[in-house]
Order: C-alpha cells, then sequence, then structure tokens
C-alpha cells in the first residue's frame, strides 16, 4: 500500500467518518480510530476540539493540504467581502486539484494533486503543474492528449462512485472541464458534514 493510500485511510480512520464516500475506506468495517489507543470511550469534546476537528476535517478532504497552506487560504478568505464561511468554500474548491477531482479525471483527490503536479493538465490551453492554482470563473481545464489514455483516467470518468456537481461543465469525449462558477457551501457535494463555520471561529479565536 503507497504512503498516499496509508495517509488517506488513517485520516479517515482518525476522524472516524469516510471522508471520500469511497467504499473501501476503513471506517465502513471500523468505525474507532487508528492505534492503539483507538477504541477507548470519547470523552466529550470541548468547543476548541470540535474547532479543530472541523478544521482538520476540511484541510484532510483537500488532500490534507499543509497548515500553512491552509491558514493562507483562511486569511485570504477572512480578507474578502462576505461570509468568510463561503469565501473559505469557494476558495478551496477553485483549486486545480480540486477541480479535477471534482471533474473525475482521478479516483481521489490525493491522485488528483499528483496528476497536476506530474504536469498532466493544462488551462485555458497552458500547462499548469501547481495543485494549488486558483482556476477563476470561465477558466477551461483539460487532460494532456498524451495522458487521455492512461488507465487511471479512463476509471475514474467511467466510475459511478461520484456525481458532477452543476458548477463545472464536463465533456467527457474531450476530457475537459469548464469552471462555470464559485460554488456556494450548499452546492458543495461533501459525502459528510462539513462546518466551515467552525473552521473561521477556530482560526479567529
Amino acid at each position: 500500500m503507497s504512503k498516499r493510500h496509508n495517509q488517506k485511510y488513517k485520516i479517515d480512520r482518525r476522524m472516524g467518518e469516510n471522508l471520500w464516500g469511497r467504499p473501501k475506506s476503513p471506517v465502513n468495517s471500523r468505525s474507532y480510530g487508528p492505534g492503539q489507543h483507538g477504541q477507548r470511550r470519547k470523552s466529550k469534546v470541548s468547543e476548541f476540539g470540535l474547532q479543530l476537528r472541523a478544521k482538520q476535517k476540511l484541510k484532510g478532504y483537500y488532500g490534507n493540504i499543509t497548515e500553512k497552506q491552509f491558514r493562507r487560504t483562511f486569511d485570504e478568505a477572512s480578507r474578502r467581502k462576505g461570509n468568510a464561511a463561503e469565501n473559505l468554500i469557494g476558495l478551496l474548491e477553485s483549486r486545480l486539484d480540486a477541480l479535477v477531482y471534482r471533474a473525475k479525471f482521478v479516483p481521489t483527490v490525493f491522485a488528483a494533486r499528483q496528476f497536476v503536479n506530474h504536469g498532466h493538465v493544462l488551462v485555458n490551453g497552458k500547462r499548469v503543474n501547481i495543485a494549488s492554482y486558483r482556476c477563476k470563473t470561465g477558466d477551461v481545464v483539460e487532460v494532456r492528449e498524451r495522458s487521455r489514455s492512461m488507465a487511471l483516467v479512463l476509471e475514474a470518468l467511467e466510475s459511478a462512485e461520484r456525481d458532477i456537481p452543476d458548477y463545472i461543465d464536463l465533456d467527457t469525449k474531450a476530457m475537459k472541464v469548464t469552471f462555470v462558477r464559485v460554488p456556494e457551501f450548499a452546492e458543495v457535494p461533501y459525502p459528510v458534514q462539513m462546518e466551515p463555520n467552525l473552521v473561521i471561529e477556530f482560526y479567529s479565536s
């Protein structure tokens, strides 16, 4: 099992939830946390603990991005006009790796990051290999022609595991997706409950 798979499943076990809604998640058979203390009785979680968990869950969902990067995203969400929690989700969903994942070009968000880093993706016709690259409304993201026959891509596109959200427009045949609009929190198809408002409280306290 690769390090990335280990990390992904560890996050699921630690949170006690199937973060990505995958049938292979160990939480489906073992709902307790990893390690020798995983089955201990859970004590009441403090308000800070709830906020921390909400932050770790959201950060983990997007491929367990670094704390520095996540904090920077929060700072920008706070500076923007409007609801900070909505802004945070909008910024996270605008990431190139998130868009590649939503378009089902790859099976997992971890694979999306690697796929982008290895140069398999074009944005508006130009190769971009930065997973955190922020896409704008109207941007067209596509799989490079030489990468379209990869088994990883073909299997992911055929999978019925996830639905394509309304805020992107996918052309499956051309392996091309248009970022129609920045989504609102309610539109994002999270398999588990996310609480971005608690994330804002965590960093604001």
